[in-house]
């Protein structure tokens, strides 16, 4: 029998079996084919002894490797030992767990000896003890993001390059992933633009359509050949060249409940239709993470909606009763201050009043007017309102707020303001009486607030939802408050406060359809930020 392959009609099949074997006769191997040779480092001529290939054996097959080979050599026909699996050490000095099965050869005096991979199953074990751990981990994620960046993790650390496909309408483009850096930046060089940003048309990419479609994943002996699908020639050469060969790939669908989601590529060199089916496995729970995810973010949405509504509930509650009692205090308060307005225009036409007694009657106008318009908050705080929409122009209304506020304070301590109104700003649709009230409201709580040498910064800008106008103070700010409750009728900040200003401004707001935030600056001071729908 030559080395090159044993005669007879086993003749140029034995040597092309991708499957370790050899060939004894006797106490001697006669043949090696070249799988075994590749995985021994042996030459094309070289034919090791029995006791040479027994010291290839680890140190627990020794105990019955070596007692066969010398009763073999002695010429002894010894009962054969066939254990479920040996391990050998290969020349790449890398431990081999095989499982030998023997069969008789051509002639009685030989005997063919096959070495089986038995390492599939011991790694779809530790496969599926980590796929099962990292599953756990994964319905502990609260974003999606969490969830693919943990999955293709775990997958890496067993030796595999992973990547998500993520399908985005009529179009895949790749999520996240670990692949060899040297590969993505010649990816990314090639294609112009970052690896992530590139959009691989679906219908262009049949064999993940067919993925996505049978809902079953698909297993590649050659993972070159589906990178040659996905990417250019000049991206596939790039590949090939530096990822090692034999690799294999898998392709397994995604799913979030009934919808297609994307598809979990894996590539590796120890990548079997065994581990394959637990890799499938994991795509599953990894949909099953994401509609977790969906789950509880549905929930907090729906939490925060049924807080918002019990909020607006109180507060309509609340608004109820003080619109019963402003409407009392307006009846019974503004007809005795007619009545000591009327007095004070009367006694300041008085010429023996003197000058003690003219500042008396001063201040009981001032305090009056105050108290008047304490009751005109009030009854703006609580009264339905009923907006009259027409175009306005909400930096026009900013102007003559400021022009209101700021007239007959030039001699007085006053902060600046720096208004900055874009240009392209268009008109909206509202109530222009109603919304100068907010505005002016807003405008005076930031001068107020403000200390003197200070400054208002206002700002009216066109936004995806509207228009927005966003006004911020230096003063004490509202750091450590609930930024909503300074919106509630009588939330005092200041100690000369009404705290129905905010209050207004929120109703009128809210009326339009719109809507308004408070925060703190991080340079100190509040910030007012309301948006109004075109």
């Amino acid at each position: 029998m030559s080395v090159s392959g044993p005669p007879g009609t086993l003749d140029g099949l034995l040597p092309a079996l991708p499957v370790p074997l050899f060939v004894i006769r006797g106490d001697r191997l006669v043949f090696t084919n070249t799988a075994l040779r590749t995985l021994l480092g042996l030459r094309e001529d070289e034919l090791p002894s029995l006791l040479e290939l027994a010291a290839r054996f680890g140190p627990e097959e020794r105990s019955w490797v070596e007692p066969l080979c010398e009763a073999l050599m002695r010429g002894e026909q010894p009962t054969p030992v066939r254990p479920a699996w040996v391990r050998v050490r290969g020349a790449d000095g890398r431990q081999h767990v095989l499982s030998p099965v023997t069969a008789p050869g051509r002639v009685p005096e030989e005997q063919l000896v096959l070495l089986l991979d038995a390492e599939g199953g011991d790694a779809v074990r530790t496969l599926s003890t980590m796929l099962v751990a990292t599953a756990a981990e994964l319905l502990r994620c609260r974003d999606e993001g969490s969830v693919l960046e943990l999955a293709v993790e775990s997958l890496h650390r067993q030796g595999f390059y992973v990547s998500v496909m993520l399908l985005e309408g009529d179009f895949l483009r790749h999520g996240p992933m670990r692949q060899e850096a040297e590969s993505l930046a010649a990816a990314s060089l090639l294609y112009g633009q970052d690896v992530h940003a590139v959009r691989f048309p679906r219908s262009g990419m049949p064999h993940l359509e067919e993925v996505l479609t049978s809902r079953r994943a698909a297993f590649h002996p050659d993972a070159f050949s589906m990178a040659r699908r996905l990417h250019s020639p000049e991206v596939a050469d790039n590949i090939q060249r530096i990822y090692p060969p034999g690799s294999r790939a898998l392709d397994a669908p995604i799913f979030v409940g009934d919808e297609p989601f994307g598809v979990l590529a894996v590539q590796s060199t120890t990548l079997t239709p065994a581990n394959a089916g637990a890799l499938e496995l994991f795509a599953q729970l990894i949909g099953g993470a994401l509609e977790n995810v969906r789950h509880h973010r549905a929930a907090e949405a729906r939490l925060a909606e049924v807080s918002r509504l019990q909020n607006e509930l109180i507060a309509s509650e609340r608004l109820t009763v003080l619109g019963e009692a402003a409407g009392v205090v307006a009846h019974e308060v503004r007809n005795p201050l007619g009545a000591i307005l009327n007095t004070v225009a009367v006694l300041k036409r008085e010429p023996r009043l003197g000058p003690a007694g003219a500042s008396a009657v001063e201040m009981l106008e001032e305090e009056a007017i105050r108290l008047e318009d304490i009751v005109r908050d009030l009854l703006d705080a609580v009264r339905p309102l009923e907006p009259r929409p027409r175009p306005v122009s909400l930096g026009e209304l900013v102007h003559r707020a400021l022009a209101q506020l700021l007239h007959g304070r030039e001699e007085l301590p006053k902060p600046r303001v720096a208004f900055d109104e874009a240009p392209d700003v268009p008109e909206l649709s509202g109530d222009e009486t109603l919304l100068q009230l907010a505005v002016t409201h807003l405008m005076r709580n930031a001068i107020q607030a403000s200390p003197s040498g200070g400054t208002v910064r206002v700002a009216v800008r066109r936004v995806p939802d509207g228009v927005s106008l966003v006004v911020e103070d230096e003063g004490p700010g509202i750091a450590g408050l609930d930024p909503q409750r300074v919106f509630e009728p009588f939330f005092l900040t200041r100690a000369n406060g009404r705290g129905l200003g905010l209050a207004i401004v929120r109703r009128v707001v809210l009326a339009h359809g719109g809507k308004v935030r408070a925060g703190a600056r991080p340079e100190g001071g509040a910030r007012f930020e309301l948006v109004l729908p075109l």
